[in-house]
């Protein structure tokens, strides 16, 4: 039985960005949905996403983009459906990480100078790429015009969401096989710690892909795919 391919987004994005690579899995026969991360809370997020594999009624592939990746690895653990995990362009943290910690743990990265905020009623802060920062910042190597569409429709995270630390005492990557994917051009996410995550984390796949941006799953499906079925077919 051929796992299920579930994708969970991360900030300043929401699912329609994993369209190009659902497009490319439908062409090799691989079901595959994308998860509306609410982007509130680790916690929330993460219980949010385990609701929705235990709901495929059967075998999965959980894949992670940006803070996705501190979604998925909070989420498979223990969750007896996942059988692979795919970080693209994502945070693989152990526990204790926060994304926000991840992030500034080599230089290199332009996100904060991108950032707008805002108060929410219930005392927490919202964050958002400013729009007329968001093709360069986000998705370098996308047409102009689709990289605008993208900042014009990402969706908002809150502060809570970045700082918000993994609980899990063994983190999925440690059990599960995984893969990871990244540019080598991301502004988000520097790629030295792409580079150093897979230093520690030692998975059974990993692509660097020159150019890409962090819009890599929407810029690069290509790419992104492959990885994605090399989880498939060795979890088949």
């Amino acid at each position: 039985m051929k796992p299920t391919v579930v994708l969970v987004h991360g900030a300043f994005a929401d699912s329609t960005a994993w369209n190009p690579v659902i497009s490319e899995l439908a062409k090799q026969g691989i079901d595959a949905i994308a998860v509306a991360n609410p982007l509130r809370s680790l916690a929330t997020d993460a219980q949010y996403v385990r609701d929705v594999v235990n709901g495929v009624g059967g075998p999965v592939v959980l894949v992670g983009h940006s803070y996705g990746g501190m979604v998925i690895t909070e989420a498979a653990t223990g969750l007896d459906p996942v059988r692979a995990l795919v970080y693209v362009a994502a945070f693989v943290p152990d526990h204790g990480e926060s994304a926000f910690s991840l992030s500034g743990k080599f230089p290199g990265g332009t996100l904060g100078e991108a950032l707008v905020t805002f108060p929410l009623s219930d005392g927490n802060t919202e964050l958002k790429i400013d729009p007329a920062k968001f093709p360069s910042q986000f998705g370098a190597d996308l047409e102009l015009e689709d990289a605008i569409l993208l900042g014009r429709t990402q969706r908002s995270v809150t502060q809570k969401a970045l700082t918000d630390e993994l609980s899990a005492d063994k983190p999925a990557w440690k059990t599960l096989p995984t893969w990871e994917v990244f540019g080598d051009s991301d502004r988000n996410i520097p790629a030295d710690v792409f580079r150093w995550q897979v230093q520690r984390s030692s998975p059974q796949g990993v692509r660097e892909v020159a150019g890409a941006s962090h819009a890599i799953a929407t810029s690069r499906p290509d790419e992104v795919t492959a990885v994605i079925l090399e989880a498939v077919a060795f979890t088949s």
